[in-house]
């Protein structure tokens, strides 16, 4: 793995549902567009909107009726997801063009190794290019960052939208990195930002900064991992088939004697539950499916499991679906072992893009998703999702996290 010397391109289009639509149809060129789901009704949310409408008040998660307050000539659209299908692939498809090590993000960001490219002498003409045929062939804009590593490209897209390209290199970390808020660093949501507080760090210098074991003692492995990040530091490859690896948190808990009694059982998977809960929320991540195992007294062992429309974390929501999937199809003999596993993890980061994707797809009539959305105005707090709303159980092995994981699942397929 090469540690310096990396050209490393992030790309990450500009309020991609919104500049789909404008893709397709011109004449909403210009004008305020949001794409929200429940579009009729009072209480449905904005998913995305364009940039005009961002100048008239409208936010990503607000209310639509508080939108069109902000902005009464404001454009709402339902989503159409073939769409933002196709243009994501086409989006891709471009990017290989430079380079095979692409590594898809979510539908709609990613990076690109371009190191040992031909392209790699002129790195800026080069982004340069990628983001005019963007524009040019897709209509749709773009912002890119180039570094030396994934992280500082991250940031750097983060910096100029739309339409920006800014090169951020080890040497300026200091000076435009550091006075930064710590949360406003990639990989740091609310829940850690806060944390780190507690050991009084607020700016990325800060934790750039900060005593190595005390950041392991808060955070576990992650903490020193982010204070080399906070340092310019991040050795991760470009991994075209990192999107689709196969991750998960389990526990299992053998019984001190066989048991076949309800309550008892319930109270192994509630200690279950709070085990694999602690475990996403340390890692910052949540589950899309969930997986139970009951081991009989006879060793007959089973596993079910459920796939979920929007990932979770939280205990409440684990322990109501291992429960569920319990009483489906435990035949009533003792039982020596109880186990509950989270798979097809999707950072929270990643979570919220899932959650406008599903929700507004299955979910966009349903009272529960303003209680969802209204959680994410939070950022990413303890309570992001209240609820996990069950599909049809599958036994499917498919290795994706989530729509825009299955989608490139599919694209692997091709």
């Amino acid at each position: 793995m090469r540690g310096k010397g990396r050209i490393i391109f992030h790309i990450d289009m500009n309020s991609f549902y919104a500049s789909v639509e404008m893709a397709y149809d011109p004449a909403l060129r210009g004008k305020p567009v949001a794409v929200a789901g429940n579009v009729k009704e009072r209480k449905g949310i904005v998913v995305t909107c364009s940039y005009e409408a961002r100048a008239r008040g409208v936010k990503t998660t607000m209310p639509v009726w508080e939108a069109k307050r902000n902005c009464p000539e404001l454009i709402v659209l339902p989503p159409n997801f073939d769409r933002y299908r196709n243009s994501s692939r086409e989006m891709f498809n471009i990017l290989r063009e430079y380079t095979d090590l692409v590594e898809p993000v979510s539908i709609d960001e990613g990076y690109m190794d371009m190191t040992d490219t031909a392209y790699s002498s002129r790195a800026l003409e080069t982004a340069t290019e990628i983001q005019s045929r963007l524009q040019k062939e897709l209509l749709l804009p773009s912002s890119i960052g180039i570094a030396p590593n994934k992280f500082l490209a991250k940031m750097a897209s983060d910096m100029k939208k739309p339409l920006g390209i800014t090169i951020l290199r080890k040497r300026q970390v200091p000076d435009i990195l550091w006075p930064l808020p710590v949360g406003e660093m990639h990989g740091v949501g609310k829940k850690t930002a806060e944390k780190l507080k507690g050991l009084g760090i607020h700016t990325i210098e800060e934790l750039a900064a900060a005593d190595e074991h005390s950041l392991k003692r808060l955070l576990g492995i992650n903490g020193p991992r982010l204070k080399q990040k906070a340092n310019g530091i991040h050795h991760a490859p470009v991994d075209p088939e990192r999107i689709y690896e196969f991750k998960s948190v389990g526990n299992s808990s053998t019984l001190s004697h066989d048991s076949s009694d309800e309550e008892e059982l319930l109270g192994v998977f509630r200690k279950l539950a709070a085990s694999v809960s602690d475990r996403l929320q340390r890692k910052e991540v949540m589950a899309s499916k969930l997986f139970i195992m009951i081991r009989y007294a006879d060793w007959k062992t089973i596993t079910r499991s459920i796939t979920l429309k929007n990932p979770i974390d939280q205990k409440h929501d684990i322990m109501k679906e291992a429960e569920h999937l319990f009483f489906k199809h435990w035949n009533k003999n003792p039982v020596r072992l109880l186990g509950i596993t989270g798979t097809d993890l999707v950072e929270k980061e990643q979570a919220y893009k899932q959650l406008d994707l599903f929700s507004f797809s299955e979910d966009a009539k349903e009272e529960p998703i303003q209680q969802m959305m209204e959680k994410l105005n939070e950022k990413y707090g303890s309570k992001l999702i209240r609820k996990g709303a069950r599909i049809k159980k599958e036994e499917s092995k498919t290795k994706g996290t989530s729509f825009n994981k299955d989608f490139f699942q599919d694209e692997k397929k091709r």
